[in-house]
């Protein structure tokens, strides 16, 4: 059991739509910030064990329920927003949820650099993000951004689904976008640690399903930042893309090509032999190596684009929350 501290909130977002989150301030002196976006049906509490290994090395961490998925989606309490369900989300508002978290950040670490970080499906949309960002969408966001950092990201899958289903499945997505479908990964192909894959499980928060809108959206907007849209990579803007090798789940090998194509001035791809897609959960040092490599990261480049100076400090006051988790909490995760 790890006692680890942070601050949660319920903040508006776009579409006025309620987020839950959760913001990991070091104790000592805070050198830089990461915006945090997590994967397909997963949640933050997922990272309980993961993030204070950043915070404890001065990264603050900010991260957030993603639309669509665990307590923004799920809440039973009253909290989240009424129009707010499982799996309703698309690309475009992905897209529009990380600039607003961007944003918070800015003014709640408005001093330091920042960084925006993503894993599974969060690492694909951390990698559009900065795509979009350079053909003029959020482009103020982007100039904050010291760094990207994305992890197991998914680019392809490792093994497609079949083309004749995706072309059903966007079919009927446009006239029923919020329709959930079976989506289901195997536990077993997570980490090499059955503790946090039987977590996976039992968590309530994490459903093996995902609406059409949202599964179709991931897995072709993958393919254009692949094939097309990685022409539009800030050249200036560093970029770190951490992959295991033997992960059933996202193609690190389309990752590798990612990397190998955009024009970035300061680019690094880490292939971890052996690593299954949760580098965060695997045991013998893997995630304690993944947590250095990341800091590493975010060290050597403190001294790329700073935040204007113009961004005020967050005023709002969340309540301080410490609690004592396993390393995978069910009550409080996801992918």
């Amino acid at each position: 059991m790890a006692t680890t501290q942070y601050t949660e909130a319920w903040l508006t977002g776009p579409n006025s739509t309620q987020f839950y989150t959760r913001t990991y301030t070091p104790e000592s002196t805070t050198k830089s910030a990461v915006v945090f976006v997590h994967g397909f049906a997963e949640h933050v509490g997922r990272y309980t064990h993961f993030h204070p290994m950043l915070a404890a090395r001065g990264v603050a961490v900010f991260a957030f329920d993603q639309r669509g998925f665990g307590l923004t989606g799920m809440d039973k309490t009253g909290k989240k927003s009424k129009h707010s369900s499982y799996g309703k989300t698309s690309w475009r508002e992905q897209m529009a949820d990380i600039d607003w978290a961007i944003g918070h950040a800015r003014k709640t670490f408005e001093s330091v650099a920042l960084y925006l970080m993503g894993h599974s499906m969060g690492g694909g949309e951390v990698i559009g993000f900065a795509l979009q960002g350079e053909k003029g969408a959020y482009k103020s966001s982007l100039e904050a951004l010291n760094g990207v950092i994305a992890t197991s990201p998914l680019i392809l899958q490792t093994t497609p689904a079949p083309k004749l289903a995706r072309w059903v499945g966007t079919k009927v997505g446009t006239i029923l976008p919020s329709l959930l479908i079976p989506a289901g990964v195997k536990a077993e192909d997570l980490s090499h640690d059955a503790e946090f894959n039987n977590a996976y499980l039992k968590d309530p928060l994490i459903k093996q399903q995902g609406s059409l809108k949202n599964i179709g959206d991931m897995l072709s907007m993958g393919e254009v930042i692949l094939n097309n849209d990685y022409v539009h990579w800030p050249k200036k803007l560093p970029l770190l893309i951490v992959h295991g090798t033997d992960d059933k789940v996202t193609s690190y090998k389309a990752s590798k090509d990612f990397h190998d194509k955009i024009e970035a001035e300061k680019k690094k791809i880490s292939l971890y032999e052996g690593g299954y897609h949760e580098l965060q959960n695997e045991p013998n040092g893997v995630k304690e190596k993944l947590a250095d490599e990341i800091v590493a990261f975010i060290e050597e480049h403190l001294s790329e684009p700073s935040v204007p100076q113009e961004i005020q400090p967050a005023t709002e006051t969340e309540g301080q929350k410490a609690d004592a988790e396993s390393p995978a909490d069910p009550a409080r995760s996801k992918l």
